[in-house]
């Protein structure tokens, strides 16, 4: 079962592996619900697969057939019928994929755990927003540098002009077919804004758990507080704060917005001491993030100094949307800061992960200069042996501190991790 947020690839990416089978057979829920009436009647998977057979004119062969499922949240039979084929037919290959997945996978009594394995999708990563534009070369360069041997100044300065474009493009597949069909940053806004209202028309099947302007009013404010602890008396409007926690929590769930919640990291595992009062919220793409904050295009493009403005906090977005993209696929990848909660303390780390067995800092830097205070204060109170500093200074280490690119701090946790 292939989860995520609408329009981030699951259909295209079942489409293309389909190829590879001798038949692919499309079951699409939402355009054929006259289907559903299938899984109503019986939930035999090959008397399933015989009568889908004989409507598409499609052999259901295992081993030679791939036979998708998309849109299920549309049919809750078919989510619960996925546990037979898995039981009764465990030989054939099937795929499921929809949106708005954890709402309908709620509704189902039991769920078949341990039957269904789910693949978490999100936007294109840094990496693959590369290889899409044919640049496997410069990915392997980058992926093959260490602080004993950065890049070469050109090749760093090649990545951090890709790196600003993909801030501005984002990771939609749609809006990175746009871009490297057209090179024309208007029509990738619009189709930035397509994805958008495509997000705000869904909105109408959470109406009935939280009003419609509220939903509307918390992600733009969602939007506005990126890269800070959420502030529910920020959200435009008098809603009440357990409405706003409701709009959270769905949009959540939706895949748009990614909590990054506090831990004291004392040790492992980082969710043991966990402080759910202080929560940030990215959201789920620089590209879409930029677009509702309308930040006009000079402001990344020619910005002086080569370095990366901050308005939107969108250089620790990338950072933390990396390290979800560069995790493994078959959970879902939680997300930890770290802030000192003694009175006038104002020190913080935008992201602690597991390393090894480690508990590691990552303080995420927009440009190229910054002190490290906060970074060292933690490394003192937890006696960290190592930490990562991400910025768009070359490779490089300052005694404990590896200095990463901002570019290549996905790839180098994956390869740590």
């Amino acid at each position: 079962m292939l989860r995520g947020a609408r329009q981030v690839g699951k259909s295209s990416a079942v489409r293309h592996l389909g190829q590879s089978f001798d038949f692919f057979l499309e079951v699409n829920f939402e355009r054929q619900t006259d289907l559903a009436e299938l899984f109503r009647v019986s939930l035999n998977p090959k008397n399933i697969c015989t009568k889908l057979s004989a409507i598409f004119g499609t052999p259901v062969s295992p081993g030679r057939t791939l036979l998708f499922f998309d849109e299920i949240q549309a049919c809750l039979p078919a989510i619960a019928s996925l546990r037979f084929f898995y039981e009764d037919y465990p030989e054939l290959h099937i795929i499921a994929a929809g949106s708005l997945l954890e709402f309908a996978i709620q509704e189902i009594p039991t769920f078949a755990v341990g039957r269904i394995r789910s693949l978490f999708l999100y936007p294109f990563s840094f990496d693959e927003y590369l290889s899409a534009h044919g640049l496997d070369l410069l990915v392997e360069e980058k992926n093959n540098a260490t602080a004993e041997k950065p890049l070469l100044e050109a090749l760093h300065n090649k990545l951090t002009d890709h790196l600003r474009t993909f801030f501005l493009v984002g990771g939609m597949p749609e809006v990175v077919a746009t871009w490297i069909d057209k090179a024309d940053y208007q029509l990738c806004r619009s189709v930035q804004n397509d994805i958008l209202q495509t997000y705000a028309d869904d909105f109408a099947k959470y109406k009935k758990r939280v009003s419609l302007v509220i939903l509307h009013q918390t992600l733009r404010s969602v939007a506005h507080q990126s890269g800070s602890k959420f502030m529910y008396s920020e959200v435009v409007g008098e809603a009440e704060p357990v409405k706003i926690k409701d709009a959270l929590e769905l949009l959540t769930m939706a895949g748009i917005i990614i909590p990054v919640t506090h831990t004291a990291a004392n040790g492992l595992p980082l969710g043991a001491e966990i402080n759910v009062k202080f929560r940030k919220f990215l959201f789920m793409d620089t590209g879409l993030l930029l677009r509702i904050l309308n930040l006009e295009i000079y402001d990344i493009l020619l910005s002086p100094d080569r370095d990366l403005v901050n308005k939107g906090d969108v250089a620790e977005l990338f950072a933390g949307l990396e390290l979800l993209k560069h995790g493994s696929p078959f959970e879902r990848q939680e997300l930890y800061y770290w802030v000192r909660l003694s009175k006038g303390a104002q020190a913080e780390i935008d992201y602690v992960i597991s390393d090894n067995g480690c508990i590691r800092p990552i303080e995420v830097k927009a440009g190229t200069k910054g002190a490290m205070q906060s970074l060292y204060r933690f490394m003192e109170l937890k006696k960290s042996t190592s930490a990562i500093r991400t910025s768009l200074e070359n490779f490089g280490r300052i005694g404990l501190v590896d200095i990463c690119p901002l570019y290549a701090l996905g790839s180098m946790c994956r390869q740590t991790l």
